[in-house]
Order: structure tokens, then C-alpha cells, then sequence
């Protein structure tokens, strides 16, 4: 027992120093650099760019070179770092990691050696670790959200320097410095992207990389056929900005219409968890069985997963697109 107490406490101290260790941001000049390169890269790989990327450093994954040696060699880091740019996070793949596996492991530790239950100690792991993810999945929400909202005026702004004489690179430049963010940081994204020399298209197809949204894809297709077929830009931008309104205002009642639904879902997946709470709080004889013999663990195992599968059925027929 000493010696396993001893063994965990170096886990534990290495990896909450790792992560400390992690927390120190890199140089903000090769960030840019990075960011940059990122960019030609993503062009190179759809054939526009002729460069040899040999020559491009690979993204910076961790500020850990162990980190960072192992995350490149996985297939789902670079999705995952996508991820938590979409958020607005400063922060790179591997720290994220780091304390996914520091809370994951400290959580297990303590209801293990606090409780003795192995069942209880791996729920509490997961769900643990399930909380760096979900700040992130909400923070890029949230962004996203924000995005979605003040894209219609980002649209109307474009349109009115465009009908004043200006160029449509002109009107990025006033977006990136007059529009709310995170819209201003990401079309600065793009302007300073074509700016240094990267094709137009391949600028705007990269935004639509970077912002995952419906509207931005209608937006950087039509500006595409724009281009190649001609037209009048600014009415089209009206006509998009007009569009995104009646679509927002559509969604706006879809979720007002659907309040009732998702308060009644969110009901439901509650309550088996708060009756096990309150049973085990009033009469803990009745439940104790569930805890005590392996039985129960099975039977709370089979009842977990049932209830993430109703949980996800529901939010699937609460949740509309539009």
C-alpha cells in the first residue's frame, strides 16, 4: 500500500507539473508564423498553391516537444485542434489534453481510495475528464452563436463600402476593424491572409474551414460564382444579409416554440438521478443494494447507459435545424 500511494503521488505531481509546465505560451511571433503557414497548408492541400510544404513546420500541438511528437502522430489531433480554435480558446491541443488527464486521474484517485469502488472511481474519471470538453464545446457554441448574429451587419458593411468605390478586400479591412468580434478577428484572419499573398478564393474558403456555419458557406459560394460569372456584388450581399435575418427570426421562433419541449427533456433526464439522490439522502437502506453488490453495479451500468441513449433521443426531437 505505501508503495502504490508513493506510485500514484509521482503520477499525480507529474502530471499537474506538466500541465503547469504547459500553461507558459510560446513566442507570439511564431505563433503568427504558424498560423500563417497553417493557412498556405490548408491551400496546398486542395491543389491551388504550388509550395513546397517541406519547408512548413507542422502545428505546434503542445509547447511539450514528448507532447507534441505524440499528438502529430495521432489522426484526430489536428480535428481537435480545429475544435478549439472554433472556441476562441487560446490554448493548443496538448494542454487540454493534459488536464483532461490530470482531473481524469485525480477524480478516479480520490473516489477510489475514499470509497473503494472501482465502478464509482471510472464514472467519476469520465466525468472528470468529460468537463474540460464540455467548457470547450460551450465556449464554441457561444462563439459560434455570437458569429451567427452579427454576420448579417458584417454583410450590410461590406456591401455599402463596395457600393461607395471600394474593393471588396477594402470592405475585409473595414469588417476587420469596425465589426464586433469574434467577427472583426476573423475576417482580419482573411484579410491578413490575402494580404500576405494567398489567393482570394483560397483566403475565403479557409474561413469557411475556420467558421463551420451555414451562412458562411452561402457567403463565401456566392462570392465564389460571383467572381467567375459576374454580377452586381452589393445587391447580392443584400440579398444574403435578407436571407440570414428571416432565417435568424425563423430560428428565434422555432426555439420559442420548442422552450416547452426541451424544459420537459431536461426534466426527464433529471429525474432518475435526483430519486437515486433523494433516496439514498431519506432511506438509504433502500438503495444501498445498488452500491453493495455487484449486481447493482451492473444493473446502474445498464440504467446509465439507457438513460444517455433516451437523453440523446430526446434532444434529437427537441432540436430543430433550420
Amino acid at each position: 500500500m505505501p508503495l502504490l500511494i508513493a506510485l500514484v503521488t509521482f503520477v499525480v505531481v507529474l502530471l499537474i507539473v506538466g500541465g503547469l509546465w504547459s500553461l507558459s505560451g510560446g513566442d507570439k511571433q511564431q505563433e503568427i508564423v504558424r498560423n500563417r503557414m497553417a493557412a498556405v497548408r490548408k491551400a496546398e492541400k486542395r491543389g491551388e498553391v504550388s509550395l513546397d510544404l517541406k519547408l512548413v513546420r507542422d502545428e505546434l500541438y503542445s509547447s511539450l516537444p514528448q507532447l507534441h511528437r505524440l499528438l502529430i502522430r495521432m489522426p484526430w489531433a489536428g480535428g481537435f485542434q480545429t475544435y478549439i480554435t472554433q472556441s476562441g480558446l487560446k490554448i493548443k491541443a496538448g494542454k487540454l489534453v493534459l488536464w483532461i488527464a490530470v482531473l481524469a486521474f485525480s477524480a478516479y484517485v480520490f473516489v477510489a481510495f475514499s470509497y473503494n469502488q472501482v465502478f464509482f472511481a471510472v464514472v467519476a474519471a469520465l466525468a472528470a475528464a468529460a468537463l474540460p470538453l464540455a467548457y470547450v464545446a460551450f465556449q464554441r457554441y457561444r462563439r459560434l452563436s455570437k458569429f451567427e448574429e452579427h454576420f448579417p451587419e458584417t454583410l450590410d458593411l461590406i456591401g455599402r463600402a463596395v457600393r461607395a468605390g471600394h474593393a471588396f478586400t477594402t470592405g475585409l479591412e473595414m469588417v476587420s476593424k469596425e465589426a464586433a468580434e469574434p467577427v472583426a478577428g476573423e475576417f482580419r484572419t482573411t484579410f491578413e491572409e490575402q494580404n500576405f499573398g494567398l489567393p482570394l478564393r483560397d483566403a475565403l474558403l479557409n474561413l469557411a474551414d475556420r467558421v463551420p456555419l451555414i451562412d458562411v458557406r452561402l457567403f463565401v459560394t456566392a462570392l465564389l460564382v460571383q467572381k467567375e460569372t459576374g454580377g452586381n456584388l452589393a445587391e447580392l450581399l443584400d440579398e444574403l444579409a435578407r436571407v440570414m435575418r428571416e432565417r435568424f427570426q425563423i430560428y428565434r421562433d422555432v426555439r420559442v416554440r420548442t422552450a416547452q419541449g426541451k424544459l420537459t427533456a431536461l426534466i426527464l433526464i433529471a429525474l432518475p438521478m435526483g430519486m437515486l439522490l433523494m433516496m439514498r439522502t431519506l432511506n438509504p437502506s433502500y438503495v444501498t443494494v445498488l452500491f453493495t453488490d455487484p449486481l447493482g453495479h451492473l444493473i446502474l451500468g445498464g440504467a446509465a447507459l439507457l438513460q444517455m441513449i433516451g437523453a440523446a433521443l430526446i434532444w434529437k426531437i427537441v432540436h430543430i435545424e433550420v
